[in-house]
C-alpha cells in the first residue's frame, strides 16, 4: 500500500485523519485541472478504521473554490477503499470513492461523493456496463452514508442506525458478480438533505459522469448504463431519469428500474400523519428543509415546542432511529397554524416541486409497487404512470404486487428488476407504450428465480473471500 520510502508511519497518520491527503489530492488536481488525471490514493491500511465523514471534511466537503473550478461530474479527488458487509466480512472486489462537482436546484457547485465496484478479473469483450444504484439511505446525517456504511471497520449499520444501506450491499455485490461495474452515489448531497428528490437526481447523473471520467475503472466508449433504486432510492432514480435529457443528454442510459416510488412527498405526509412511518417521514421533512431555506424558515417560525424539540433530536440520525423516533405522531399538529398546514403558499410550493412527473424519461422505465404499501402510497405511483404514458413516446412497465408491503417488496423486486436491466443493458428491444400488471407476488415468477439464486450465491462467495465477478453470474 506505500510507495517508494514513504513510511508507514506517516501515511496511516494522514490516513486516519482523512484530512491532509485529501487537501493535497484537491490541490494536485486543481492544479491539473484535467478529471481523468486524478491522483488515486491508496486504501487504509488493516487494521485503520475510515474516518466518518463529518471528520473526514477535506474528501466530503473540500473548498468551495475547488469545488467551483470543475464541471459538473469532474472528478476532485479519489481514493481506493476496502468494502466489506455489515462492516466486517470483506468484500473481495475493486472500490474507489470518489468526489466530484455536482450542483444544487439554486444552480450552486455543491461537492459529492460516489463509491465505484469494478468486477475482478480481465476485461470482458463487448459494451462496458454500468449500473447506478441508489441506497436508501433515508437520513439525514453524513455518517448514515452509504460510501462510509459499505467500508470495512465503518460502525455498524446495527449500531448507527443505518441499516438500509448495509443490507443493500448485499444486493450491490450480486450486480458485480453479474459482471456489472457500480456506482452508488451518496444522492443526499452534503447537507444530507433526505427526500430532496430533484438535488439527489442531479448527484445521481453527476455520479455517473464522475465514474465514466475515473480512468481506473476502465469504462470503454461504448458505454451502456442503467440506474436502479427502491423507496429512498427510487426518489433519486426516477428524478435521475427525468431530469436526464435536460441535465446530462450525453450518457447513455437504456433504462432505469425503481420500486416502493414515493412519487409526491405531499401524499407520504398525509399517509404517515399518525400513523407508524410518522417518524421517517419527520426525517424527510427535515431534509427537504435543508435544501429548500423557505420551507426552513415556515417551520422555524410556526412549529411547536414539541416540534422544535422533535426536528432537533431527529436532525443527526440514521434510519432506524429515524423510524423509531417518534412513531404514530401528528406532524401536521406541530405546526402553530389554523387548518391543514401543506394548504400554506410555503409547503404547498415546495412540496409540489418534490412531485415527479415533471417530465417524461426518454428511456425505458420498470416500475413496480406493493398496492397495500404503508409507507409510499400507490395512488401517486399510479397516478405518476399515467402522467408518464400520456407521452405517447413512454416506454414503461407497471407491476402492481398484493401480497406484499413496502419493506418485503424490497426483497421480492429486486431479482425481477435485475433481470428487466440485464435486458436492457444487453439491448433488447422494448416495445413503446405502457403495460400495467397486478400480481400476486413478484417473487413467484419462475422468470427471476434464477437472480435469487444468484443473489445468494454471490454472498456466500463473499464469506470465502471469493472475487466478485471473474466470473460472472448471469441474471
Amino acid at each position: 500500500m506505500c510507495r517508494g520510502s514513504t513510511t508507514l508511519r506517516a501515511q496511516a497518520i494522514g490516513l486516519i485523519i482523512g484530512l491532509l491527503v485529501t487537501t493535497f489530492v484537491g490541490s494536485s488536481v486543481l492544479a491539473t485541472g484535467h478529471a481523468s488525471a486524478v491522483p488515486v490514493q491508496p486504501a487504509l491500511p488493516f487494521p485503520v478504521p475510515p474516518a466518518i465523514p463529518e471528520f473526514d471534511r477535506a474528501f466530503y466537503l473540500p473548498p468551495q473554490r475547488v469545488v467551483e473550478s470543475k464541471k459538473p461530474g469532474e472528478l476532485i479527488a479519489a481514493r481506493r477503499v476496502n468494502l466489506a458487509a455489515f462492516s466486517a466480512i470483506p468484500i473481495n472486489v475493486d472500490a474507489w470513492q470518489i468526489s466530484y462537482r455536482s450542483t444544487n436546484t439554486r444552480g450552486e457547485a455543491i461537492p459529492a461523493v460516489a463509491t465505484l465496484l469494478k468486477p475482478r478479473g480481465p476485461q470482458r469483450p463487448g459494451p462496458s456496463k454500468l449500473v447506478s444504484w441508489q441506497s436508501a439511505e433515508d437520513s439525514t446525517a453524513l455518517y448514515c452514508a452509504p460510501s462510509y456504511v459499505m467500508q470495512l471497520a465503518s460502525i455498524p449499520g446495527q449500531i448507527s442506525g443505518s441499516v438500509d444501506s448495509q443490507y443493500e450491499v448485499l444486493q450491490i455485490t450480486s450486480l458485480v458478480g453479474a459482471g456489472y461495474s457500480v456506482v452508488i452515489p451518496d444522492h443526499q448531497g452534503p447537507q444530507s438533505a433526505f427526500a430532496a428528490g430533484p438535488l439527489a437526481g442531479r448527484i445521481t447523473l453527476d455520479g455517473i459522469r464522475g465514474a465514466r471520467n475515473f480512468r481506473p475503472l476502465g469504462l470503454k466508449d461504448d458505454l451502456r448504463v442503467g440506474m436502479m433504486g427502491y423507496s429512498g432510492g427510487s426518489i433519486a432514480t426516477g428524478w435521475a431519469a427525468e431530469l436526464a435529457a435536460s441535465y446530462a443528454p450525453e450518457l447513455p442510459i437504456v433504462g432505469a428500474a425503481e420500486g416502493g416510488v414515493p412519487a409526491d412527498i405531499g401524499a407520504l405526509v398525509n399517509l404517515a400523519n399518525g400513523n407508524a412511518a410518522s417518524g421517517l417521514i419527520m426525517a424527510g421533512i427535515i431534509g427537504v428543509s435543508r435544501e429548500y431555506p423557505e420551507l426552513d424558515r415556515f417551520l422555524q417560525r410556526h412549529v411547536n415546542p414539541l416540534g422544535r424539540a422533535l426536528l432537533t433530536v431527529k436532525s443527526p440520525l440514521c434510519l432506524t432511529y429515524q423510524a423509531a423516533l417518534a412513531p404514530f405522531v401528528n406532524i401536521k399538529g406541530l405546526i402553530n397554524l389554523p387548518g391543514d398546514p401543506l394548504s400554506y403558499p410555503t409547503p404547498r410550493k415546495v412540496l409540489g416541486q418534490m412531485r415527479m412527473g415533471k417530465s417524461v424519461p426518454t428511456f425505458p422505465m420498470f416500475i413496480y409497487q406493493s398496492n397495500p404499501d404503508w409507507i409510499a402510497p400507490v395512488g401517486p405511483v399510479n397516478t405518476l404512470v399515467r402522467t408518464y404514458c400520456a407521452d405517447p413516446g413512454a416506454r414503461v412497465q407497471y407491476t402492481r404486487d398484493h401480497f406484499s408491503e413496502h419493506i418485503t417488496l424490497a426483497v421480492e423486486g429486486f431479482a425481477p428488476g435485475v433481470v428487466w436491466m440485464a435486458d436492457r443493458l444487453a439491448r433488447k428491444p422494448v416495445r413503446r407504450g405502457c403495460t400495467t400488471s397486478d400480481q400476486g407476488s413478484m417473487a413467484l415468477n419462475p422468470a427471476t428465480w434464477r437472480a435469487f439464486v444468484n443473489l445468494v450465491g454471490n454472498n456466500l462467495a463473499i464469506l470465502i473471500g471469493e472475487q466478485l465477478g471473474r466470473v460472472p453470474r448471469h441474471p
